[in-house]
């Protein structure tokens, strides 16, 4: 089986406001899971996690976002892999006490995201696509939309699945998990922004959440559009600024 995200959290400056944010648009509950680390449950199940920015990074520049976790089997071979493949590791293997290792690193063109090893329990629950409240859709915007493709391809098992030609934009590579289209990558339309993924929670209505996410004090920087297979989206900055996308159903 390929290797999957897992789980995803967010570090930002005010923890607290980010908890009534998010739960005024997306419906989730804050459970303290550890000393400085809340889980965000979408009813009884864990969907994400929050956490401060630590000083130390917040002082060397890092500014309010969402992070995802590849599953793999061995936090510290994988990490040494991507560093053999052009990549870089910006936190080493490092275990987190009762719930397993992560490590920190970006892909050859510099797109962060982190890898995880650990029970399944440790790890957000697989949920049909679509469920309010979870990620459903993953998309790189990457330097080189096809090189990108071709090394979380290599590295990890992801297939590709549909794509669809955007024209002077480029081709729009969706990828698959195990034959289960989950994301897509494309090369970054604005060249002013670093490489990145984005994480879509879906929701069962797009308009009303972009009126909850203005009227909780975000900001809507896209959409709502319609997107190919007929669902709604919205890309959005929480109120300290981290950068995220909601998805769902056309009506």
């Amino acid at each position: 089986m390929p290797n999957r995200f897992v789980w995803y959290d967010l570090m930002t400056t005010d923890t607290a406001a980010a908890q009534r944010f998010y739960g005024a648009v997306l419906g989730w509950q804050g459970h303290e899971a550890m000393a400085g680390y809340t889980l965000f449950l979408a009813g009884a199940v864990p969907a994400a996690g929050v956490m401060a920015i630590p000083e130390d990074k917040g002082e060397a520049g890092l500014i309010p976002c969402w992070n995802g976790y590849i599953g793999v089997a061995d936090v510290d071979a994988e990490a040494a892999r991507v560093v053999q493949e052009g990549g870089a590791i910006h936190h080493a293997p490092t275990d987190i006490p009762e719930v397993g290792r992560f490590a920190v690193v970006t892909d050859p063109q510099g797109t962060f995201f982190n890898l995880f090893t650990g029970p399944p329990d440790r790890q957000a629950p697989e949920v049909p696509r679509g469920t309010p409240g979870h990620v459903s859709w993953h998309e790189l915007h990457a330097v080189d939309g096809a090189a990108a493709f071709d090394f979380y391809a290599t590295h990890f098992g992801w297939t590709k699945a549909d794509a669809m030609d955007m024209g002077p934009m480029g081709v729009y590579q969706m990828f698959a998990f195990g034959g289960l289209p989950a994301g897509g990558v494309l090369t970054r339309i604005d060249k002013s922004q670093p490489p990145h993924w984005v994480f879509y929670f879906s929701v069962p209505d797009i308009e009303q959440a972009a009126e909850t996410v203005r009227a909780a004090g975000g900001q809507v920087v896209r959409g709502p559009q319609e997107v190919p297979g007929g669902e709604r989206i919205i890309h959005a900055l929480d109120p300290q600024g981290a950068f995220f996308a909601l998805v769902g159903p056309a009506k």
